[in-house]
């Protein structure tokens, strides 16, 4: 057990809720934020945990003061962020960008000395093989307003956002940032997850998984993906990860080692589970992926959190495990008289 507090935003969300948990069950007391209904859930997600838990309100990261919500806290997991379907171009952007510095300035000003900040292995996404905590994304945000399409809008927030975060950090000696750039994240829900009637963005990007398991669906658009659960881990033992002035920036970017085939992953769920055989998506819908697994630094990830490539999940038990959640879901929403189809 610790008397530390860790506040956590976008507590509500597919990683954070791992997070979480997984400081709940490291001992860590933890203040977790969300909005509207969340709030409930979230309240009622963890109440096992009694007093070691507390869910905060925080309606927009961006502008709030946190002050009350910092008090006590020794570090910050910031993992919230605009979706890149709410809202336009300009929204994702500015919500992405000033909700990251807002938060940080605020944890600098209250004295909070270590920050892990969630960012995405799309900011450093490039042309450029293997990919290296020195790359970034190109993509300006003239053309992320241009283009139009949420996908690059969500490209841009994540870069911009992430670059301010190291500038700030780089100005401000004050504060020890760890950034973690995760690709597509599947598995199975945190325990204290809830997803009462059907909200297919709650379920982040295992809704590509879901999409698979209907006859109608499609395939993801690139086959990198990591583990919620060994992201999570990695968000939380950088809490205790050396200063920069010993292991250097700490930019981690993140891919499972496993090289995922949905061919492959289609024929294991229907051998696993074979109640599901005759609504997997054809694999005639496949597109053909440049590549199987993106090439990054593991070893850098383990040398600053102490999290070893050999413990991550297979790309099997990842797989079944958020098949089985997902299905769980689905039983539930149509146990309480939903009515809904798999978004394709």
């Amino acid at each position: 057990m610790t008397d530390e507090l860790i506040l956590v935003t976008g507590a509500a969300g597919f990683l954070a809720s791992h997070v979480v948990h997984q400081l709940l069950e490291k001992g860590y007391r933890v203040r977790g934020t969300a909005r509207g209904a969340k709030l409930q859930l979230l309240k009622e997600g963890y109440a096992s945990y009694g007093d070691r838990f507390e869910a905060v309100v925080i309606q927009d990261v961006a502008v709030d003061d946190i002050t009350e919500q910092l008090k006590g806290v020794t570090a910050v997991i910031h993992t919230a962020a605009p979706l890149p379907s709410k809202g336009s171009v300009e929204v994702v952007l500015d919500g992405s960008i000033e909700g990251s510095l807002n938060v940080i300035k605020q944890a600098d000003k209250a004295g909070i000395k270590k920050v892990v900040f969630t960012s995405s292995i799309l900011a450093a996404l490039n042309p450029t093989l293997p990919l290296t905590d020195k790359d970034w994304n190109p993509v300006t945000k003239e053309e992320a307003i241009q283009s139009n399409d949420s996908f690059v809008a969500y490209s841009a927030a994540k870069t911009y956002a992430e670059r301010a975060v190291w500038q700030y950090a780089e100005e401000h000696k004050t504060i020890d940032i760890t950034t973690v750039l995760p690709p597509f994240l599947y598995g199975p829900l945190a325990p204290g997850f809830k997803i009462p009637a059907p909200d297919f963005v709650t379920l982040s990007t295992d809704l590509y998984i879901y999409q698979m398991l209907t006859p109608n669906g499609k395939f993801p658009a690139f086959s990198a993906y990591m583990d919620v659960r060994d992201t999570a881990r990695v968000h939380v033992e950088a809490l205790t990860s050396p200063p920069d002035s010993a292991v250097g920036h700490k930019r981690l970017l993140l891919s499972s080692p496993h090289e995922l085939s949905y061919k492959e992953a289609l024929e294991l769920i229907a051998v696993k589970r074979p109640e599901l055989k005759d609504r997997l998506v054809s694999v005639s819908k496949m597109p053909q992926y440049p590549f199987t697994k993106l090439d990054v630094d593991l070893k850098r990830v383990e040398q600053v959190t102490g999290v070893k490539p050999t413990s991550y999940y297979s790309w099997q038990e990842t797989i079944l495990d958020a098949v089985d959640a997902l299905i769980a879901v689905e039983k539930d929403w149509k146990n309480k008289g939903h009515d809904f189809t798999i978004p394709a």
